[in-house]
């Protein structure tokens, strides 16, 4: 097997862009990263070779204008699978006999799964705020609602996700999100997939769509026949999905634009170089994924190397893996925490591995990151799987503005405000004052109208 060729930075009296701004850029959606295959079949899809961009505009256009008939059109186009009207839901039959013919101990993990999340996501969903005025002489308020009906994303392609069902789901579940919507691909690791079809019935969801890619976003902003419309939609996906969700924003609302996912494993001389090259495979196996490691332990950057390599070799998805580690992976060698933490905040990933002695005073500097896992015995796969927190998260830089899925972006908030006549006489004289201020004078003469009731 040929040497792997992960990129190896000496980043030591370099500036956080110089040492990975080019690496970055190809993870953003802006990357354009597609397999060979994804283009092959794009191009016979469509008859000529088309970015990913105009392909959803092309898809979302035709879906808006032509509603399920093109849904049906782009399923068979793309997806080679050939739906109807009748078909393009899975009936409750369906679904209450794949959770019948469910290993009982899968169902019983998806149970406890189920527990933690709501127990997390139920203590996050936040509260209405009602704040007397002075005096009693009213009260203000901030109301959180939940959104009415969602629509969930669920990934199919190279493998099965009930995982992303639980961290999407029961989120909005926890919410008090009454009407959920799950598209996934019409594939075997998607609709067809039975344990799939299991957590969604587990979860009380009957309705799922056997719905992919850009196609599946369309349908679920703009509502075709026999799926109505969404007020937002959540969930990871492809290149396809991701810019599909970022072309139908402003009609729905949706949770984050998502690209590949991401660790950085943030390590010192206390990380065992076995579990920190384990901590990269791990993500990498996404394919793609970005694995980095970031330490000041010169040493370190040698012993994970050697481990990766090593380790690779017992791995199901091996090539992949190492597809992933050399086009999307570095082994970074910095000069002291500091630089450390400055590179991580730049970098602003979508895992973050604190793998370091002194984990929790590293964590006070950290600003910018979708999850953080702290110390050696809290590897990634735990908020992956079963810790509670969404791992629905953001990635591409995001962090530095967008957070991870939680409960708390399934409600919507407004203000109330309710004076008597004693504290609208009160506010009288500042509201004159502007409204003659800003040349408004029918805003100052429905609070005079009051006062002198009459108006």
């Amino acid at each position: 097997m040929a040497q792997m060729k992960i990129r190896r930075i000496d980043a030591r009296g370099q500036s956080p862009q110089a040492a990975v701004g080019e690496l970055l850029g190809r993870l953003t959606i802006r990357g354009d990263i597609q397999s060979p295959e994804s283009r092959r079949r794009t191009e016979q899809a469509f008859g000529k070779p088309l970015s990913p961009q105009q392909v959803v505009e092309t898809i979302c256009r035709e879906v808006r204008t032509r509603g399920l008939e093109a849904v049906l059109e782009f399923t068979r186009r793309i997806d080679a699978v050939e739906l109807t009207a009748e078909t393009i839901r899975v009936s409750q039959q369906e679904l209450a006999q794949a959770h019948a013919q469910a290993d009982p101990q899968f169902l019983q993990v998806v149970r406890q799964v189920r527990e933690n999340i709501l127990r997390f996501q139920q203590a996050v969903v936040p509260r209405d705020v009602r704040i007397p005025l002075p005096q009693g002489r009213g009260w203000l308020m901030q109301r959180f609602v939940p959104v009415r009906r969602v629509g969930v994303c669920v990934p199919g392609g190279a493998a099965a996700y009930p995982s992303t069902v639980l961290m999407t789901v029961v989120p909005a579940q926890a919410a008090g999100v009454r009407q959920i919507a799950v598209v996934a691909p019409p594939t075997p690791h998607g609709a067809y997939n039975p344990l799939l079809l299991a957590t969604c019935w587990e979860l009380g969801v009957e309705e799922v769509y056997r719905l992919g890619g850009a196609q599946a976003v369309a349908a679920l902003a703009y509502g075709v026949e026999g799926l109505p419309r969404v007020d937002m939609i959540v969930g990871p996906g492809n290149l396809f999905v991701t810019l599909a969700k970022k072309h139908v924003f402003g009609e729905v609302g949706i949770d984050a634009l998502a690209g590949p996912s991401e660790v950085v494993v943030l390590a010192d001389a206390s990380a065992q170089a076995d579990w920190t090259a384990a901590d990269l495979l791990a993500q990498a196996e996404h394919a793609p994924g970005a694995s980095f490691l970031i330490t000041w332990h010169e040493p370190l950057v040698e012993q994970v190397y050697r481990q990766l390599e090593l380790q690779l070799q017992r791995l199901a998805r091996a090539d992949l893996t190492r597809e992933s580690l050399e086009q999307f992976g570095a082994l970074i060698l910095v000069q002291d925490p500091q630089q450390a933490v400055e590179l991580v905040n730049f970098i602003a990933p979508e895992h973050l591995h604190i793998a370091t002695r002194n984990a929790e005073e590293l964590l006070d500097k950290i600003d910018s990151a979708g999850a953080v896992f702290l110390g050696h015995w809290s590897p990634v796969p735990l908020g992956d799987y079963v810790a509670g927190p969404s791992h629905v998260l953001p990635t591409g830089t995001t962090a530095r503005f967008a957070s991870g899925l939680s409960a708390a972006q399934f409600v919507r908030s407004h203000s109330v405000i309710c004076y008597d006549a004693e504290g609208l006489q009160h506010a009288a004289g500042a509201v004159e004052l502007l409204a003659r201020t800003e040349g408004l004078p029918a805003h100052w003469n429905a609070v005079e109208c009051r006062l002198q009731a009459s108006c």
